[in-house]
């Protein structure tokens, strides 16, 4: 990064299931990846652009950024001055209860929107961060569900289930899965065709279908995914790249601050600052 980005990725205990970052970029982008959970951004400052598997858009100062699970995407500056935000990452499960408390349904809520320009919402997802920073527990609870209530109410809907998958759709799952339990020694692309009988570019273009991305880059996200699980558990960034299957340490710190948005080092200290509070003196 340089001297005039900066970024804090964290947790607080009161609000399970929900990552905090706050950050201003200027030359850092983020490649296309996925999440596993929701990303719900108010940008601050500047001009955020936002690649999208149909095209791209832009969200400024007052515009509220929604990403869906598994929606892949890439973030860049949309100006020279880059742009500033605070971004709340909600495991589906966390959106889900809210839409169950609303509407009284089962399925996993989406998001029919990517960019509003919304300030007063814009300021919610602000009051969630600034009431997590100041440790008030209550108000930051209370904040995360009258934003998601909000949000859902006005830009959300429960989509019906999904149909049985195709032969292309269960091999990509096929894929995955394989990938996933192989995440440190992964098989090639033609081992994997070989495993389902299928060709190499048939599986891609399957896999590329289904999940947004080739399987190698869907894989290197998972490594940083579990990279974060390990560094969580306090594994050191070093054990941590080579247990995922990165070469060693700086490889990991060259994908993680990609996808993430900070190093490994910073984002396992902001972890272990809530995890293991200062103890009181008398």
């Amino acid at each position: 990064m340089t001297p005039r980005e900066q970024a804090r990725h964290w947790e607080h205990p009161a609000l399970p299931g929900v990552d905090l970052l706050r950050a201003r970029y200027v030359r850092h982008t983020f490649p296309r990846h996925a999440h596993d959970g929701y990303v719900i951004a108010a940008v601050t400052g500047g001009v955020e652009g936002i690649g999208l598997p149909d095209g791209a858009e832009r969200a400024g100062a007052g515009g509220v950024v929604l990403i869906n699970p598994g929606t892949p995407h890439s973030a860049y500056a949309g100006t020279e001055e880059g742009w500033a935000y605070r971004v709340l990452y909600p495991a589906p499960q966390v959106v889900a209860a809210v839409a169950a408390d609303l509407f009284g349904s089962r399925g996993t809520p989406a998001f029919d929107a990517t960019v509003v320009h919304d300030p007063v919402t814009a300021r919610m997802i602000a009051d969630v961060h600034t009431a997590a920073e100041s440790d008030n527990a209550l108000a930051a609870d209370t904040c995360l569900r009258l934003l998601l209530a909000r949000l859902l109410a006005r830009h959300g809907s429960v989509p019906a289930a999904a149909g049985g998958r195709a032969g292309g759709q269960a091999v990509a799952a096929r894929a995955r899965d394989l990938l996933a339990a192989r995440l440190a020694e992964p098989p090639s692309l033609e081992q994997l065709a070989t495993e389902f009988g299928t060709s190499p570019f048939a599986l891609l273009r399957a896999f590329k279908s289904v999940y947004g991305l080739p399987p190698h880059a869907w894989l290197t996200g998972e490594r940083v995914k579990e990279a974060r699980r390990l560094l969580d558990a306090g594994v050191a960034p070093a054990s941590a790249a080579t247990a995922v299957g990165f070469t060693d340490q700086s490889h990991l710190t060259r994908h993680f601050t990609r996808i993430v948005g900070v190093p490994p080092g910073a984002y396992q200290r902001e972890r272990k600052n809530v995890q293991d509070p200062p103890v009181a003196r008398s």
